[in-house]
């Protein structure tokens, strides 16, 4: 019962959607009429929310691609390089890391091994030696974070920029019907539809862009936090093998 009620309704929005589209006359909407209709400042509008869009898919492309890459290579370098570490083979787990260099776990993991193996043949006490991997860890995992998090902010700056944008066309759409008002020294729906259609194209339109930026952002945002807290595991777990691999050798 429930389910036909809801499609009940859901046909009946979508006829009255189709009959508001099509109007009394039959005829139906024709965007690119009504946007060579629109004054310049509305065009302007529109063309800055179109470079938003523009913008802000090519980050989503760009961040979709570089995180689903750092997942698909971080599976297949995690088992490779503890193999190579339970062997004591450095040089190895190194090489894993360089073949898997778009891994955030490879980038990090491959900072602490190399310090720590430049440290090996030094005469440093053993805390030092350490403390230096575990440097060389953090000072990478906050560049890969940062590097994770690269174009994100352009999105929440589009998210919550763009129905200001909007905003602004709407206003200057009603500023225009009321022109049309004053202009024509008539009354009715005809002396103000240019500037109504100008101002609900740009109110949807930016809706249109700030909405699946803000759902983008907050994606990625989660993504970048889950990214983070396998980095800091990782390297917690490396500094735990060093102590390990330095104490075994006393």
């Amino acid at each position: 019962m429930f389910v036909a009620n809801v499609a009940s309704a859901v046909m009946s929005n979508t006829h009255l959607a189709a009959l508001w589209l099509q109007g009394d006359t039959g005829s139906s909407v024709d965007l690119v009429a009504m946007f060579k209709s629109m004054g310049m400042l509305a065009k302007i509008v529109v063309g800055i929310l179109f470079i938003m869009s523009g913008w802000s898919i090519g980050v989503m492309i760009d961040r979709l691609l570089a995180f689903n890459a750092a997942r698909s290579q971080s599976r297949s370098f995690a088992p490779a390089v503890a193999g190579a570490l339970k062997q004591g083979n450095l040089d190895e787990a190194i090489k894993v890391a360089e073949r898997n260099n778009k891994s955030h776990l490879a980038k990090v993991v491959q900072a602490g091994l190399m310090e720590f193996r430049a440290h090996q043949a030094s005469t440093d006490i053993p805390g030092e030696i350490v403390e230096a991997s575990k440097r060389a860890l953090e000072r990478t995992e906050a560049i890969v974070h940062a590097e994770l998090k690269s174009g994100l902010g352009s999105l929440a700056t589009i998210g919550s920029t763009a129905p200001f944008v909007g905003l602004f066309g709407t206003v200057v759409g009603i500023l225009n019907a009321f022109n049309g008002i004053a202009t024509a020294k008539v009354q009715g729906l005809a002396a103000v539809a240019g500037g109504i259609s100008e101002a609900l194209v740009t109110t949807a339109f930016g809706l249109f862009v700030a909405v699946p930026a803000v759902w983008a952002y907050n994606w990625f945002t989660n993504k970048v936090e889950a990214f983070g807290i396998e980095m800091t595991n990782s390297s917690s777990e490396l500094i735990d093998y060093f102590i390990k691999q330095h104490g075994g050798r006393k």
